[in-house]
């Protein structure tokens, strides 16, 4: 099984909706779909959320609400809470991406809570005391205060790039070959020879910067000066070449 399906964002004492509606868009962007509110005490009306929510609307509308916080983790195997602060049993709290495999196997077995407090002060100590494990995303000493559907996005990414199911886009032709390479130089040189951008006793001197660019790509002020010149020589090339079609006409 998918253990994303095991993963079950709780918020707890949320106030308003349009963090809600975030949070539901940030948690289908990484493929998890549980939403648990924990004593509510929303303070504007859910129009605001469905509109944060965009195209993650069917995760608010399946949302779970509970009374308190103790139901709304009851039935999980592990309780993973986020918090900023320091103190009483905050000591063993890990960043996201150093918990994620550890949560990850977990949820594999069972439901696991990723549990967020209020807006404006977080979870309570009795709350943490219940937590079995603790994050804490690295910030800023400066400015430790992350919005709600933030904390959420950045906690699920980490979750669902170390769930293994996102694949990196790739090259799909195959590497090029050493006589490819060689051929491509060869036709290279006959078409700056061509085009007058150098003499054929300069290929030697020429091809070694053009070999560089093709090796590492446009990295330095000389590589571009290089191919610009290739540029500008080529457009002053074709533009001699339809003159004299046209004279010739």
């Amino acid at each position: 099984m998918n253990p994303l399906d095991n993963i079950y964002v709780v918020l707890v004492g949320t106030l308003y909706t349009g963090n809600v509606g975030s949070a539901c868009r940030a948690m289908a962007n990484m493929g998890i779909r549980h939403l648990r509110l924990a004593a509510p005490n929303l303070q504007n009306s859910w129009e605001e959320g469905e509109r944060m929510a965009v195209h993650a609307t069917d995760v608010m509308s399946s949302r779970e609400e509970f009374s308190t916080f103790e139901e709304a983790v009851a039935d999980c195997i592990a309780v993973v809470g986020t918090t900023a602060r320091e103190g009483l049993y905050r000591q063993h709290v890990k960043p996201p991406r150093d918990a994620a495999a550890d949560l990850l196997a977990l949820a594999s077995q069972g439901k696991v809570a990723i549990v967020f407090g209020r807006e404006d002060k977080g979870l309570l100590n009795e709350e943490v005391a219940q937590c079995t494990h603790l994050v804490r995303i690295p910030v800023d000493e400066g400015y430790t205060s992350i919005n709600l559907s933030q904390a959420v996005l950045i906690t699920c990414y980490e979750l669902f790039t170390a769930s293994g199911h996102y694949v990196p886009p790739h090259e799909k032709a195959p590497p090029v070959v050493q006589a490819q390479k060689n051929q491509l130089m060869k036709n290279w040189a006959n078409m700056l020879c061509e085009i007058g951008f150098m003499k054929p006793e300069q290929t030697d001197h020429f091809m070694q910067g053009f070999q560089r660019v093709f090796s590492r790509g446009v990295f330095t002020r000389d590589d571009a000066a290089l191919m610009l010149g290739v540029a500008r020589q080529a457009i002053w090339s074709a533009g001699k070449g339809l003159s004299s079609q046209k004279a010739e006409g």
